[in-house]
């Protein structure tokens, strides 16, 4: 594989695999464009360079073929704005059909096509041989950019490299980033390594939890699936959040963690409510003696403040889920506590990874994303990534 930083793309038409999947309301305003923005300094570096932009994209989850709904031509003015007013953008009607084939031919150097939807083709999804060549005929280079995707095995992720020679196929700049960066925290990370791992369910982290035991000092346990931990030591925790069906798998973790000398700390004390509702009533209790009728929605002052120690003495920091239900305002305390002591070890040196829809969230929600190393735009990828899977849109253009 190439490095597209020290890539020439002059005269070269770069068909590049955005993530262009950003949410939109009613009136197709976007409302949020990070992953657009995020792709920008590869757009940016091959114009520059003088070659021109083909970009594919997949956008919602059309069900029966083409619908306006989740057509890609919705984001063709915003793509316009940021691309700015010297890089002209054109839209084509389909992603392999006659349009794209023509308007792919015609374009010139400094010009971005942006393809209609992908999974407009049932092909993509099904990882089709046929329709990635088809797809590999538009560009005369292929730039993987979208981490988001990398860990499904689509035509235009992992199939279509095949069809580009080893000097014709690399990850843009935001890919290399991703992978650098975890690379960094999986392979190359300083001690003490730290992992803060939140979310409502267990069954969903249990895979990282484990891979992480051979490679973090501390992992600290927060958010909705800390009471599965706590109902599987004996601890009594009222109506939380629990998995009933993994109280074994809990206690195995604890086990393996203490064979491995890694510590797993939980939160020692909750905020409690007493419904599950912005206007709930508030109190607190220590997370393995919660009332019967009452409910751990963030995690206390107590543990916030042990918690906000062990991040300031970390090297590394993985954080992949929040706290607490950050989005009511009642019981964000924990969660922003987390992100500014996570930005606060940044700052003294640390090396910080901030993944997974929610915690990237909370981040921009408390406007400290430029105060961590990297922010991964992969929520599954990153996830997957980080169980030890091998994901097929990275090792496609490895090998």
């Amino acid at each position: 594989m190439s490095k597209f930083s020290e890539y020439n793309f002059k005269d070269q038409k770069a068909l590049i695999r955005v993530d262009f999947n950003v949410p939109v309301n009613e009136k197709f305003e976007i409302t949020d464009d990070n992953r657009m923005k995020a792709s920008l300094p590869s757009i940016q570096k091959i114009v520059k360079d003088g070659g021109s932009v083909i970009l594919m994209s997949h956008f919602g989850r059309p069900k029966d073929g083409p619908s306006d709904k989740y057509s890609l031509k919705h984001l063709v003015d915003h793509l316009q704005q940021l691309a700015g007013s010297e890089t002209k953008v054109l839209f084509a009607t389909d992603s392999i059909g006659e349009d794209a084939i023509s308007k792919a031919k015609n374009l010139k150097p400094g010009e971005v096509l942006l393809l209609e939807n992908l999974r407009f083709y049932k092909e993509e999804e099904k990882g089709d041989e046929g329709f990635a060549e088809k797809l590999s005929k538009l560009g005369d280079v292929y730039v993987n950019d979208a981490f988001g995707t990398a860990h499904r095995a689509h035509a235009s992720t992992a199939i279509i490299a095949k069809f580009f020679p080893a000097d014709k196929k690399m990850f843009g700049l935001l890919m290399e980033k991703e992978v650098e960066s975890a690379e960094k925290v999986l392979h190359n990370n300083q001690k003490p390594f730290l992992a803060i791992i939140g979310g409502a369910k267990v069954s969903d982290k249990i895979l990282i939890i484990e891979n992480l035991l051979d490679r973090a000092t501390d992992i600290i346990i927060g958010g909705g699936m800390a009471y599965t931990f706590y109902k599987a030591e004996g601890g009594k925790i009222g109506n939380s959040l629990c998995e009933d069906d993994r109280l074994d798998t809990a206690r195995e973790l604890l086990e393996k963690a203490k064979e491995k000398n890694v510590c797993i700390h939980l939160p020692s004390d909750s905020i409690i409510a007493d419904k599950f509702d912005a206007n709930a009533d508030v109190s607190g209790a220590l997370s393995n003696t919660i009332p019967d009728g009452w409910m751990g929605l963030d995690i206390g002052r107590m543990a916030t403040e042990s918690f906000c120690k062990i991040i300031s003495n970390s090297k590394t920091i993985l954080w992949n889920g929040p706290m607490g239900v950050f989005e009511m305002e009642k019981f964000q305390h924990g969660t922003k506590a987390i992100a500014m002591a996570v930005a606060a070890a940044t700052k003294n040196g640390a090396f910080s990874l901030v993944g997974g829809g929610d915690s990237v969230a909370a981040v921009n929600k408390f406007h400290l994303a430029d105060k961590v190393s990297f922010v991964s735009t992969g929520g599954g990828a990153m996830l997957e990534y980080f169980e030890g899977k091998t994901l097929p849109g990275i090792a496609a253009i490895q090998s």
